[in-house]
């Protein structure tokens, strides 16, 4: 296996375990428990997080890799039915692609 693509695949792991924390600190780990998260969780649908906990989780993003992306930029430009289906994996996808998983 090429070693820059395990890099990635470890980079993504990481984000994905940070991001899900955030998604557990928001609406509880016992909900995080009863439904499940995956990359493929979509955060409006399967989550079912309102906008609300959407924003929280956006400043929580921006917190911790915001030196290295412009996560509430790259939403921002989103329409409706793209944030509606936004699911965690694109998030990782964009934290990692923009070199944001080493801080």
């Amino acid at each position: 296996m090429d070693t820059k693509a395990l890099d990635r695949k470890q980079q993504s792991e990481i984000v994905f375990k940070q991001l899900s924390r955030f998604v557990a600190d928001i609406i509880g780990n016992d909900v995080i428990e009863e439904i499940g998260i995956s990359q493929e969780s979509i955060f409006t649908k399967n989550l079912e997080m309102d906008s609300i906990e959407i924003v929280t989780f956006a400043e929580k993003v921006k917190q911790k890799y915001g030196r290295e992306i412009d996560f509430i930029s790259w939403i921002s430009k989103m329409k409706l039915q793209e944030l509606n289906n936004l699911s965690i994996g694109q998030v990782v996808d964009y934290i990692v692609n923009s070199n944001g998983s080493n801080q």
